[in-house]
């Protein structure tokens, strides 16, 4: 049975996937400050609405008018979308962990399946596991988030923020273990010329062949593009 594939939007990345996630993945993007995490998942978002599919982007860093103003530097326009209800646009106050946990784990799949969105993307879920005062709610917190995602049989992104001391691991070292795939976005610096060069590496994918190299990307006025065909310095 051929594995159904959900392109990225993202030219170049693609590629790199053999044609795009799996259907019905969950991949985490990690990538510190300025990779263009976010980009990447509203790209992700607008190609499933340029075939016509229903979207969801849940945020707990930037509020609904933040986003549509990030989109529209893209040359995105979510209005109408949002407008149609193709897309659902939502904030979370991670202020309130326990009220946002709660609807969450309540509210999420039963809202997911009767929007009939076939993509979704959370940004970001390191905020929501700094909720949590422990490693274990953490874990126990993000598995179930996981599992309720998976349970809707969308194709879902979560961005996540990574260590300072290991820009190879999430802050909470907990999202790529639970995902069915790892996408790192990293910003490396040649110590002689001062050039700062963006890189992406598919550190995981499960259920399918994907390139282990480490390619240059570009965050342009039309969103990323990956250069699969060159090398990094």
């Amino acid at each position: 049975m051929a594995l159904t594939r959900v392109r990225t939007g993202v030219p170049g990345l693609d590629e790199m996937l053999q044609g795009g996630f799996p259907d019905g993945h969950l991949v985490v993007v990690m990538g510190s400050f300025g990779t263009g995490k976010t980009t990447l998942g509203l790209q992700f978002l607008m190609e499933g609405l340029s075939q016509d599919e229903h979207c969801i982007f849940i945020s707990l860093e930037e509020d609904k008018d933040s986003v549509l103003k990030n989109a529209v530097s893209f040359g995105w326009d979510l209005s109408e979308p949002v407008a149609k209800k193709k897309l659902g646009l939502f904030k979370l106050e991670p202020s309130d962990a326990k009220t946002t946990i709660t609807r969450i784990r309540s509210e999420l799949p039963k809202f997911v399946k009767s929007f009939g969105a076939k993509r979704v993307v959370i940004d970001s879920v390191s905020l929501l596991n700094m909720m949590f005062q422990n490693d274990s709610d953490r874990r126990s917190n993000l598995f179930n988030l996981c599992q309720l995602l998976r349970s809707t049989g969308a194709t879902s992104i979560l961005t996540a923020e990574v260590k300072d001391e290991n820009p190879r691991s999430s802050r909470d070292g907990l999202a790529e273990y639970t995902a069915d795939g790892v996408l790192l976005l990293q910003s490396d610096e040649d110590r002689e010329s001062g050039e700062v060069q963006l890189t992406v590496r598919v550190l995981k994918m499960r259920r399918t062949a994907h390139s282990r190299r480490v390619k240059p990307y570009s965050i342009t006025n039309s969103g990323i593009v990956v250069h699969a065909g060159a090398d990094v310095f």
